[in-house]
Protein backbone atom coordinates (compact mmCIF):
# COMPACT_ATOMS: atom_id res chain seq x y z
CA UNK A 1 0.00 0.00 0.00
CA UNK A 2 1.07 3.92 -0.27
CA UNK A 3 0.82 5.93 1.95
CA UNK A 4 2.64 7.50 5.00
CA UNK A 5 3.84 5.13 7.65
CA UNK A 6 1.88 6.53 9.84
CA UNK A 7 -1.15 6.14 11.32
CA UNK A 8 -4.52 8.35 10.78
CA UNK A 9 -5.13 9.30 14.44
CA UNK A 10 -1.85 10.81 13.91
CA UNK A 11 -2.18 12.25 10.76
CA UNK A 12 -5.64 13.64 10.44
CA UNK A 13 -5.07 15.58 14.00
CA UNK A 14 -1.87 17.10 12.73
CA UNK A 15 -3.66 18.31 9.12
CA UNK A 16 -6.41 19.42 11.29
CA UNK A 17 -3.87 21.83 13.57
CA UNK A 18 -1.75 23.19 10.89
CA UNK A 19 -4.61 24.09 8.92
CA UNK A 20 -5.93 26.12 12.01
CA UNK A 21 -2.95 27.76 11.85
CA UNK A 22 -2.96 28.42 8.29
CA UNK A 23 -6.75 29.74 9.17
CA UNK A 24 -5.56 32.53 11.38
CA UNK A 25 -3.33 33.57 8.61
CA UNK A 26 -6.07 33.53 6.20
CA UNK A 27 -7.99 35.45 8.34
CA UNK A 28 -5.44 38.48 8.18
CA UNK A 29 -5.49 38.36 4.55
CA UNK A 30 -8.90 38.36 4.34
CA UNK A 31 -8.79 41.61 6.84
CA UNK A 32 -5.88 43.20 5.01
CA UNK A 33 -5.50 42.60 1.25
CA UNK A 34 -8.74 44.47 0.38
CA UNK A 35 -7.72 47.75 2.47
CA UNK A 36 -4.91 49.02 -0.29
CA UNK A 37 -5.65 49.27 -3.63
CA UNK A 38 -2.36 48.50 -5.31
CA UNK A 39 -0.74 45.02 -5.70
CA UNK A 40 2.25 45.29 -3.98
CA UNK A 41 0.80 47.90 -1.16
CA UNK A 42 -1.57 45.02 0.02
CA UNK A 43 0.86 41.59 0.33
CA UNK A 44 2.71 44.63 2.35
CA UNK A 45 -0.03 44.95 4.47
CA UNK A 46 0.28 41.52 5.90
CA UNK A 47 3.19 41.83 7.91
CA UNK A 48 3.15 45.92 8.37
CA UNK A 49 2.05 45.44 12.08
CA UNK A 50 0.58 42.85 14.36
CA UNK A 51 -2.40 41.75 14.93
CA UNK A 52 -4.64 44.19 17.03
CA UNK A 53 -8.25 45.11 18.27
CA UNK A 54 -10.09 47.22 15.75
CA UNK A 55 -11.62 49.15 18.56
CA UNK A 56 -8.63 49.99 21.06
CA UNK A 57 -5.95 49.19 18.83
CA UNK A 58 -4.01 47.35 21.54
CA UNK A 59 -1.72 44.37 20.34
CA UNK A 60 -2.89 40.76 20.69
CA UNK A 61 -1.32 38.40 22.95
CA UNK A 62 0.57 35.40 21.75
CA UNK A 63 -1.94 33.20 24.23
CA UNK A 64 -5.23 34.47 22.38
CA UNK A 65 -3.96 33.93 18.70
CA UNK A 66 -4.03 30.23 19.08
CA UNK A 67 -6.48 29.35 16.41
CA UNK A 68 -9.62 28.65 17.42
CA UNK A 69 -8.96 28.44 21.58
CA UNK A 70 -7.98 32.08 21.77
CA UNK A 71 -11.34 33.29 20.75
CA UNK A 72 -12.92 31.02 23.15
CA UNK A 73 -10.62 31.84 26.02
CA UNK A 74 -11.48 35.80 25.32
CA UNK A 75 -15.48 34.50 25.44
CA UNK A 76 -15.15 36.34 22.31
CA UNK A 77 -13.62 40.07 23.39
CA UNK A 78 -11.18 41.63 23.33
CA UNK A 79 -8.59 41.09 26.70
CA UNK A 80 -8.13 45.09 27.00
CA UNK A 81 -11.60 46.83 26.29
CA UNK A 82 -13.89 43.70 25.62
CA UNK A 83 -15.07 45.03 22.28
CA UNK A 84 -16.92 42.35 20.61
CA UNK A 85 -14.71 39.45 18.41
CA UNK A 86 -16.87 38.23 15.45
CA UNK A 87 -16.88 34.50 15.59
CA UNK A 88 -16.00 34.32 12.06
CA UNK A 89 -12.50 33.98 13.08
CA UNK A 90 -12.59 31.06 14.75
CA UNK A 91 -15.09 29.89 11.92
CA UNK A 92 -12.47 30.49 9.24
CA UNK A 93 -9.94 28.46 10.93
CA UNK A 94 -12.33 25.89 11.98
CA UNK A 95 -13.33 25.61 8.45
CA UNK A 96 -9.63 25.64 7.05
CA UNK A 97 -8.63 22.70 9.09
CA UNK A 98 -11.39 20.65 8.02
CA UNK A 99 -10.71 20.96 4.51
CA UNK A 100 -7.11 20.15 4.83
CA UNK A 101 -8.28 17.01 6.75
CA UNK A 102 -11.39 16.46 3.95
CA UNK A 103 -8.89 16.81 0.97
CA UNK A 104 -6.10 14.67 1.99
CA UNK A 105 -9.23 11.44 3.03
CA UNK A 106 -10.04 12.73 -0.69
CA UNK A 107 -6.87 12.47 -2.39
CA UNK A 108 -4.65 10.12 -0.66
CA UNK A 109 -6.29 8.71 2.48
CA UNK A 110 -4.72 7.10 5.59
CA UNK A 111 -4.33 3.32 6.60
CA UNK A 112 -5.28 0.51 4.23
CA UNK A 113 -5.89 2.34 0.91
CA UNK A 114 -4.00 2.93 -1.80
CA UNK A 115 -3.18 6.35 -2.34
CA UNK A 116 -2.60 6.57 -6.41
CA UNK A 117 -5.94 4.03 -7.53
CA UNK A 118 -7.97 4.88 -4.31
CA UNK A 119 -7.14 8.60 -4.82
CA UNK A 120 -10.48 10.54 -5.84
CA UNK A 121 -8.40 12.09 -8.65
CA UNK A 122 -7.35 8.42 -10.44
CA UNK A 123 -8.33 8.60 -13.99
CA UNK A 124 -7.03 6.07 -16.65
CA UNK A 125 -5.54 9.50 -18.06
CA UNK A 126 -4.09 10.98 -14.97
CA UNK A 127 -0.40 11.75 -14.23
CA UNK A 128 -0.03 8.03 -12.42
CA UNK A 129 -0.80 6.23 -15.44
CA UNK A 130 0.21 8.84 -18.36
CA UNK A 131 3.19 10.38 -19.05
CA UNK A 132 4.00 8.24 -15.48
CA UNK A 133 5.66 9.47 -12.33
CA UNK A 134 9.66 9.94 -13.53
CA UNK A 135 11.88 9.48 -10.98
CA UNK A 136 9.05 10.12 -7.91
CA UNK A 137 7.92 7.86 -5.74
CA UNK A 138 4.43 7.36 -5.32
CA UNK A 139 4.09 8.80 -1.56
CA UNK A 140 5.90 11.63 -3.03
CA UNK A 141 3.73 12.47 -6.02
CA UNK A 142 0.64 11.74 -4.04
CA UNK A 143 1.75 14.60 -1.29
CA UNK A 144 3.23 16.85 -3.63
CA UNK A 145 0.00 16.86 -5.32
CA UNK A 146 -1.91 17.34 -2.53
CA UNK A 147 0.47 20.08 -1.19
CA UNK A 148 -0.28 22.26 -4.52
CA UNK A 149 -3.95 21.71 -4.60
CA UNK A 150 -4.27 22.98 -1.04
CA UNK A 151 -2.70 26.62 -2.65
CA UNK A 152 -5.22 26.43 -4.36
CA UNK A 153 -8.11 26.20 -2.57
CA UNK A 154 -6.47 28.46 0.41
CA UNK A 155 -5.99 30.92 -2.35
CA UNK A 156 -10.10 29.86 -2.93
CA UNK A 157 -11.15 30.46 0.41
CA UNK A 158 -9.56 34.24 0.98
CA UNK A 159 -11.19 34.99 -2.63
CA UNK A 160 -14.33 33.63 -1.39
CA UNK A 161 -14.58 35.32 1.81
CA UNK A 162 -13.26 38.95 0.54
CA UNK A 163 -15.94 38.72 -2.42
CA UNK A 164 -18.85 37.96 -0.13
CA UNK A 165 -17.85 40.75 2.06
CA UNK A 166 -16.54 43.60 -0.52
CA UNK A 167 -17.91 41.77 -3.62
CA UNK A 168 -14.22 42.10 -5.39
CA UNK A 169 -11.25 39.51 -5.63
CA UNK A 170 -8.00 41.37 -5.59
CA UNK A 171 -5.31 41.07 -7.34
CA UNK A 172 -2.88 40.33 -4.14
CA UNK A 173 -5.15 36.84 -3.26
CA UNK A 174 -5.28 35.69 -7.13
CA UNK A 175 -1.56 36.17 -8.91
CA UNK A 176 0.58 35.22 -6.06
CA UNK A 177 -1.37 32.06 -6.49
CA UNK A 178 -1.80 32.17 -9.97
CA UNK A 179 2.51 31.97 -10.04
CA UNK A 180 2.44 28.84 -7.96
CA UNK A 181 0.07 27.07 -10.61
CA UNK A 182 2.48 27.50 -13.35
CA UNK A 183 5.75 26.98 -11.15
CA UNK A 184 4.54 24.15 -9.47
CA UNK A 185 3.15 22.34 -13.03
CA UNK A 186 6.25 23.70 -14.82
CA UNK A 187 8.52 22.16 -12.21
CA UNK A 188 7.15 19.15 -10.81
CA UNK A 189 5.72 18.36 -14.52
CA UNK A 190 3.13 15.76 -13.39
CA UNK A 191 0.30 17.08 -10.83
CA UNK A 192 -2.03 17.58 -13.62
CA UNK A 193 -5.45 16.19 -13.65
CA UNK A 194 -5.46 14.84 -17.51
CA UNK A 195 -2.93 15.66 -20.32
CA UNK A 196 -3.14 19.32 -21.23
CA UNK A 197 -4.70 16.96 -25.04
CA UNK A 198 -6.80 13.96 -25.49
CA UNK A 199 -8.33 12.87 -28.92
CA UNK A 200 -11.02 10.12 -28.38
CA UNK A 201 -10.58 8.17 -31.81
CA UNK A 202 -14.26 7.20 -31.73
CA UNK A 203 -16.89 8.48 -29.72
CA UNK A 204 -18.54 5.07 -29.08
CA UNK A 205 -15.18 2.79 -28.29
CA UNK A 206 -15.38 2.65 -24.52
CA UNK A 207 -11.06 2.89 -24.43
CA UNK A 208 -9.32 5.71 -22.82
CA UNK A 209 -8.59 8.78 -25.46
CA UNK A 210 -5.04 8.59 -27.41
CA UNK A 211 -2.95 10.81 -25.25
CA UNK A 212 0.14 12.59 -27.28
CA UNK A 213 3.43 10.37 -26.70
CA UNK A 214 5.80 12.83 -26.08
CA UNK A 215 4.06 14.56 -23.32
CA UNK A 216 5.94 11.62 -21.46
CA UNK A 217 9.54 12.63 -22.71
CA UNK A 218 8.96 16.60 -21.85
CA UNK A 219 6.77 16.84 -18.43
CA UNK A 220 8.07 19.69 -17.43
CA UNK A 221 7.20 21.12 -20.66
CA UNK A 222 3.75 19.52 -20.96
CA UNK A 223 3.03 21.06 -17.61
CA UNK A 224 3.98 24.41 -18.32
CA UNK A 225 1.43 24.01 -21.30
CA UNK A 226 -1.54 22.42 -18.81
CA UNK A 227 -0.85 25.60 -17.14
CA UNK A 228 -0.97 28.31 -19.78
CA UNK A 229 -4.00 26.98 -21.30
CA UNK A 230 -5.92 26.62 -18.08
CA UNK A 231 -5.12 29.99 -17.85
CA UNK A 232 -6.59 31.04 -21.19
CA UNK A 233 -9.26 29.05 -21.78
CA UNK A 234 -10.46 29.60 -18.02
CA UNK A 235 -9.53 33.50 -18.08
CA UNK A 236 -11.10 33.56 -21.48
CA UNK A 237 -14.48 31.20 -20.94
CA UNK A 238 -15.09 34.52 -18.17
CA UNK A 239 -13.86 37.39 -20.07
CA UNK A 240 -16.39 36.27 -23.38
CA UNK A 241 -19.30 35.71 -21.09
CA UNK A 242 -18.52 39.72 -19.77
CA UNK A 243 -18.07 41.08 -23.01
CA UNK A 244 -21.11 39.77 -24.20
CA UNK A 245 -23.64 40.08 -21.05
CA UNK A 246 -22.32 44.11 -21.90
CA UNK A 247 -23.02 43.87 -25.45
CA UNK A 248 -26.65 42.38 -24.58
CA UNK A 249 -27.72 43.42 -21.73
CA UNK A 250 -25.93 46.78 -21.15
CA UNK A 251 -24.70 46.10 -17.50
CA UNK A 252 -22.09 44.01 -15.91
CA UNK A 253 -22.61 39.76 -16.19
CA UNK A 254 -19.12 39.41 -14.57
CA UNK A 255 -16.71 40.72 -12.71
CA UNK A 256 -12.73 41.33 -14.00
CA UNK A 257 -12.18 39.71 -10.62
CA UNK A 258 -13.75 36.74 -12.17
CA UNK A 259 -11.66 37.06 -15.41
CA UNK A 260 -8.54 36.29 -12.98
CA UNK A 261 -9.99 34.03 -10.50
CA UNK A 262 -10.79 31.29 -13.24
CA UNK A 263 -8.05 32.20 -14.99
CA UNK A 264 -5.85 31.49 -11.32
CA UNK A 265 -7.98 27.80 -11.12
CA UNK A 266 -7.04 27.22 -14.91
CA UNK A 267 -3.25 27.56 -13.78
CA UNK A 268 -3.78 24.75 -11.22
CA UNK A 269 -6.03 22.31 -12.95
CA UNK A 270 -5.76 22.93 -16.47
CA UNK A 271 -8.43 23.82 -19.20
CA UNK A 272 -10.63 20.85 -19.26
CA UNK A 273 -11.59 21.12 -15.33
CA UNK A 274 -11.78 25.27 -16.14
CA UNK A 275 -14.30 24.47 -18.32
CA UNK A 276 -16.34 22.19 -15.87
CA UNK A 277 -15.95 24.45 -13.07
CA UNK A 278 -17.22 27.47 -15.08
CA UNK A 279 -20.59 25.81 -16.39
CA UNK A 280 -20.65 23.85 -12.65
CA UNK A 281 -20.39 27.19 -10.66
CA UNK A 282 -24.26 28.06 -11.88
CA UNK A 283 -25.62 25.11 -10.88
CA UNK A 284 -24.28 25.32 -7.24
CA UNK A 285 -25.69 29.09 -7.13
CA UNK A 286 -29.27 28.80 -8.60
CA UNK A 287 -30.48 28.07 -4.71
CA UNK A 288 -29.10 31.29 -3.56
CA UNK A 289 -30.34 32.66 -6.97
CA UNK A 290 -34.08 31.78 -6.43
CA UNK A 291 -34.44 32.46 -2.80
CA UNK A 292 -32.81 36.40 -3.25
CA UNK A 293 -35.86 36.58 -5.52
CA UNK A 294 -38.09 35.49 -3.31
CA UNK A 295 -36.77 37.75 -0.26
CA UNK A 296 -34.85 40.41 -2.62
CA UNK A 297 -34.74 42.21 -5.10
CA UNK A 298 -31.59 42.16 -5.89
CA UNK A 299 -30.57 40.00 -7.77
CA UNK A 300 -26.50 40.06 -8.38
CA UNK A 301 -24.93 37.76 -6.44
CA UNK A 302 -20.77 37.77 -5.97
CA UNK A 303 -19.79 34.90 -8.70
CA UNK A 304 -16.40 33.87 -7.21
CA UNK A 305 -17.46 31.82 -3.99
CA UNK A 306 -19.24 29.61 -6.48
CA UNK A 307 -16.61 29.40 -8.69
CA UNK A 308 -14.88 28.31 -5.99
CA UNK A 309 -17.09 25.55 -4.55
CA UNK A 310 -17.07 24.33 -7.79
CA UNK A 311 -13.57 24.19 -7.92
CA UNK A 312 -13.63 22.28 -4.69
CA UNK A 313 -16.37 19.82 -5.77
CA UNK A 314 -14.50 19.26 -8.66
CA UNK A 315 -11.55 18.34 -7.07
CA UNK A 316 -12.67 15.79 -4.61
CA UNK A 317 -15.31 13.90 -7.27
CA UNK A 318 -12.70 14.54 -10.41
CA UNK A 319 -13.60 10.57 -11.45
CA UNK A 320 -16.98 10.45 -11.59
CA UNK A 321 -16.84 14.01 -12.98
CA UNK A 322 -14.10 13.07 -15.71
CA UNK A 323 -16.12 10.44 -16.91
CA UNK A 324 -19.10 12.69 -17.89
CA UNK A 325 -17.41 15.10 -20.31
CA UNK A 326 -14.87 12.78 -21.10
CA UNK A 327 -16.61 12.30 -24.28
CA UNK A 328 -17.16 16.01 -24.98
CA UNK A 329 -14.08 17.44 -23.70
CA UNK A 330 -11.58 14.73 -25.54
CA UNK A 331 -13.47 15.50 -29.50
CA UNK A 332 -9.87 17.10 -29.93
CA UNK A 333 -10.49 19.88 -33.06
CA UNK A 334 -14.19 19.31 -33.27
CA UNK A 335 -13.81 21.24 -30.03
CA UNK A 336 -13.48 24.48 -32.04
CA UNK A 337 -16.43 25.02 -33.78
CA UNK A 338 -18.24 23.49 -30.70
CA UNK A 339 -17.22 26.52 -28.46
CA UNK A 340 -17.86 28.89 -31.56
CA UNK A 341 -21.20 27.73 -31.93
CA UNK A 342 -21.84 27.64 -28.11
CA UNK A 343 -20.61 31.45 -28.34
CA UNK A 344 -22.78 32.37 -30.98
CA UNK A 345 -25.81 30.28 -29.04
CA UNK A 346 -24.84 32.51 -25.63
CA UNK A 347 -25.03 35.76 -27.80
CA UNK A 348 -28.45 35.42 -29.16
CA UNK A 349 -30.07 34.12 -25.74
CA UNK A 350 -28.73 37.36 -24.03
CA UNK A 351 -29.87 39.27 -26.48
CA UNK A 352 -33.00 37.64 -26.53
CA UNK A 353 -33.48 38.58 -22.68
CA UNK A 354 -32.65 41.71 -23.28
CA UNK A 355 -35.91 42.31 -25.91
CA UNK A 356 -37.66 40.73 -23.16
CA UNK A 357 -36.52 42.93 -20.73
CA UNK A 358 -37.37 45.72 -22.73
CA UNK A 359 -40.95 44.39 -23.51
CA UNK A 360 -40.91 43.86 -19.84
CA UNK A 361 -40.52 47.71 -19.26
CA UNK A 362 -37.46 47.09 -17.48
CA UNK A 363 -34.39 49.55 -19.20
CA UNK A 364 -30.99 48.91 -19.07
CA UNK A 365 -28.64 49.88 -16.69
CA UNK A 366 -26.62 52.12 -18.98
CA UNK A 367 -29.50 53.39 -20.42
CA UNK A 368 -31.57 54.76 -17.05
CA UNK A 369 -31.07 58.02 -15.61
CA UNK A 370 -27.91 59.00 -13.40
CA UNK A 371 -29.03 59.89 -9.78
CA UNK A 372 -27.39 63.19 -8.67
CA UNK A 373 -26.91 64.66 -5.34
CA UNK A 374 -28.07 68.00 -5.91
CA UNK A 375 -27.57 71.20 -3.50
CA UNK A 376 -31.29 70.87 -2.21
CA UNK A 377 -30.60 66.94 -1.16
CA UNK A 378 -27.48 68.25 1.01
CA UNK A 379 -29.80 70.57 2.29
CA UNK A 380 -32.37 68.42 3.10
CA UNK A 381 -30.50 66.10 4.74
CA UNK A 382 -28.55 68.75 6.65
CA UNK A 383 -31.48 69.76 8.19
CA UNK A 384 -33.05 66.38 8.88
CA UNK A 385 -29.53 65.57 10.61
CA UNK A 386 -28.99 69.44 12.63
CA UNK A 387 -32.35 69.83 14.39
CA UNK A 388 -30.92 73.14 16.07
CA UNK A 389 -34.90 75.16 15.94
CA UNK A 390 -32.87 78.30 15.97
CA UNK A 391 -30.64 77.82 12.83
CA UNK A 392 -31.95 80.26 10.05
CA UNK A 393 -33.56 82.16 12.72
CA UNK A 394 -33.79 85.57 14.70
CA UNK A 395 -32.45 84.94 17.95
CA UNK A 396 -34.97 85.72 20.92
CA UNK A 397 -34.47 85.33 24.35
CA UNK A 398 -38.13 85.53 24.80
CA UNK A 399 -38.71 81.99 23.35
CA UNK A 400 -40.61 79.41 25.81
CA UNK A 401 -38.48 77.10 27.06
CA UNK A 402 -41.29 74.33 27.02
CA UNK A 403 -40.33 74.10 22.85
CA UNK A 404 -36.91 73.15 24.42
CA UNK A 405 -37.71 70.80 27.08
CA UNK A 406 -40.18 69.12 24.29
CA UNK A 407 -37.35 68.83 21.27
CA UNK A 408 -34.87 66.78 24.37
CA UNK A 409 -32.64 70.24 23.97
CA UNK A 410 -32.61 72.34 27.24
CA UNK A 411 -29.40 71.43 28.55
CA UNK A 412 -27.59 71.89 24.83
CA UNK A 413 -29.52 75.23 25.31
CA UNK A 414 -28.43 76.29 28.55
CA UNK A 415 -24.88 75.32 28.09
CA UNK A 416 -25.22 77.17 25.23
CA UNK A 417 -26.81 80.28 26.68
CA UNK A 418 -29.88 80.67 25.12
Amino acid sequence: MIHLDLPAWVIYPTLFLFGSIIGSFLNVCIYRIPQKDGFWESLQELWNRPSQCKRCRSHIRWQHNIPIFGWLMLGGRCADCRAWISPRYPLIEFLNASLFVLVYWFEIGAGDVNALKDSCLYTQIGPEVIPGLGSMSPTMFAHLRYAFHMVLIEALLVATFIDFDLWIIPDGVTLPAMVVGFVGNTLIGRVHLVPVWVEQASLFAGTPPDVPAWFSHWPHLHGFLVAAAGFVIGGGIVWTVRVLGHWALKQEAMGFGDVILLAMIGSFVGWQASVIVFFLAPVIAIVVVLARLIFHRDRAIPYGPYLSIATLVSLLFWAPVWDLSERVLSLGPLLIPLALISVALLASLLFVARLIRLALGIMPIDDQEELVWTAADQNFLYSGEKVDRFQGQWKTNHDWSGVAASRGTMGQERWRGR
